[in-house]
């Protein structure tokens, strides 16, 4: 049986996007479905046997979209005083290194994509939204951030 924001394995879908995950602020919600659908495609590409360097390359894309939306966040931060902004972008830089780490690991072939990565980023991804992204949500909501 799924869990929440899961669907059956045979889908192929690693996270299901859903209303609960929305921050209420439609550019940032378009950024966290980009990247809900990214971590599908790659996850569906390992589930499909594509080539490892296509994989490297979903991978790549990934995180190039990852540093543009987590900066898109930061200069809202800016922007409008967010009081927690030192501690989300601290959890940002976090994650950058883990997965850069990883990448660099993957580029030297010292290890490959796995389910352990995609339940990482997957879990990482659904704690990220539902707990510190939501914390910015109400003063984005009152700033009349679109």
């Amino acid at each position: 049986m799924a869990g929440p924001g899961l669907v059956e394995q045979e889908d192929m879908t690693l996270f299901q996007w859903s209303d609960d995950y929305s921050v209420k602020v439609p550019s940032i919600d378009a950024q966290h479905q980009m990247l809900v659908r990214m971590l599908n495609d790659l996850h569906d590409g390992m589930a499909k046997g594509t080539s490892p360097e296509q994989l490297r390359q979903i991978l790549s894309g990934l995180i190039d979209y990852t540093a543009k939306h987590f900066a898109y966040e930061e200069r809202l931060f800016a922007e409008h005083g967010f009081p927690e902004a030192a501690e989300h972008i601290a959890e940002h830089a976090h994650l950058v290194g883990q997965v850069l780490a990883f990448q660099q690991k993957l580029e030297s072939k010292q290890v490959s994509l796995n389910m352990e990565l995609m339940r990482f980023l997957k879990d990482w991804l659904i704690k990220h939204i539902l707990g510190s992204d939501k914390k910015y949500s109400a003063l984005f909501v009152e700033k009349k951030v679109a």
